[in-house]
């Protein structure tokens, strides 16, 4: 554990059945964990599927936390709660009742096995970008971008649709 709290994002995706309420009860789970807070919650995005695209749309989501976890400790905690949640990896890119992905963590910049941060290719994702900017647009993503200036460049940005609360 960090003595000191970090800014980190994580971005949170589902398209198996209920969608709305696997993102909100990981939030959930994520809040009730030790060693983070919960600071913003972006709003709920209809996208669509990215890399295998033979399946259902998402919804996908982005919470800022200030957590005193390092990196490694943060991830295991999201795997934890996919697991809990149903989470089978199965298909790469496949169908999912929940994805968490640790997207930014402070400005650190982390390539190891199993984990790197900025989340890779996070720039030409607008899925990622829309609700990463919407609670924190100056997020450092790497390469010098914030979540903004990428998401200003991000050609598929006006595919997203923001889903409003009552939306199901």
């Amino acid at each position: 554990m960090r003595k000191t709290p970090v800014r980190a994002v994580l971005g949170l995706g589902s398209n198996i059945g209920d969608k709305r309420g696997f993102l909100a009860a990981a939030i959930r789970q994520i809040a009730e964990s030790e060693g983070i807070v919960l600071v913003a919650r972006s709003a709920d995005y209809r996208t669509a599927p990215w890399g295998l695209t033979d399946q259902d749309w998402f919804v996908n989501a982005c919470v800022l936390v200030e957590t005193t976890l390092d990196a490694s400790d943060l991830l295991a905690r999201a795997l934890e709660i996919e697991r809990a949640l149903g989470r089978v990896r199965d298909i790469r890119w496949g169908p999912r009742k929940i994805d968490i992905d640790v997207l930014v963590y402070g400005g650190e910049e982390i390539a190891r096995e199993g984990l790197c941060v900025p989340h890779p290719r996070i720039a030409e994702r607008a899925f990622v970008l829309v609700p990463l900017a919407e609670i924190w647009s100056d997020a450092p993503i790497g390469g010098g971008l914030t979540a903004s200036t990428a998401l200003a460049g991000c050609p598929d940005a006006d595919t997203i649709e923001r889903l409003d609360e009552h939306a199901s």
